[in-house]
This record gives C-alpha cells, sequence and structure tokens, in this order.
C-alpha cells in the first residue's frame, strides 16, 4: 500500500467501520474520536499526544511503519470481543491519568 492507501484505511476503519461496529454490538465506546485515541495510545503505549504535536492531525505524523501498525490495531479492535474493548480502553485512559 501507497501513503494514500494506508490513510484512507486507517481512517476508513476509525471513522466508519468501528464506530458501525460499535451500533451493532452495542459497544460503550462509539465516537471516532475514542477509537482513534485508543489505537494511536496503544501505537505509542501511552498518551499519544506526548509523542506527536496536536498542531496537526495525528495520523499525518506517522511513518508508514507507524500507520500500518495503527491499522492492524484498529483490525484488533474491530475482530476482538467486548472484553479486549473494555481493556484497551482502560489502558488508554490510565495512560491519559483518568484512571486510578
Amino acid at each position: 500500500m501507497d501513503r494514500a492507501e494506508l490513510e484512507a484505511t486507517y481512517l476508513r476503519l476509525v471513522r466508519e467501520v468501528l464506530p458501525d461496529a460499535a451500533k451493532l454490538r452495542d459497544w460503550p465506546i462509539r465516537f471516532d474520536h475514542c477509537f482513534m485515541r485508543i489505537v494511536l495510545d496503544h501505537l505509542f503505549d501511552g498518551c499519544w499526544y506526548d509523542h506527536l504535536s496536536r498542531e496537526q492531525p495525528a495520523y499525518r505524523q506517522l511513518s508508514d511503519d507507524q500507520l500500518r501498525t495503527a491499522i492492524r490495531l484498529a483490525e484488533r479492535i474491530r475482530d476482538g470481543d467486548d472484553a479486549m474493548l473494555a481493556a484497551m480502553n482502560k489502558q488508554s485512559l490510565r495512560w491519559r491519568g483518568k484512571l486510578r
């Protein structure tokens, strides 16, 4: 995949596929920005904005390899179960200091 295809795939997953799956599977996480947060935080094993500028879209700052990894993480969420998503969300919130 070239860069444009990587970006399009990532955006389709986090903006459309995961929110659509959330509706069908009754996930408590429903919004695209929440899925982006979870994916990016897990990409960096911490809060993504500790690693990237908040001045421009995060996906544009990722290397091609990082974008591929982000796609795999989003696909893992899509293909996983409710418990996995809940665990990923909790970890993301912990990294942000929103959970103890």
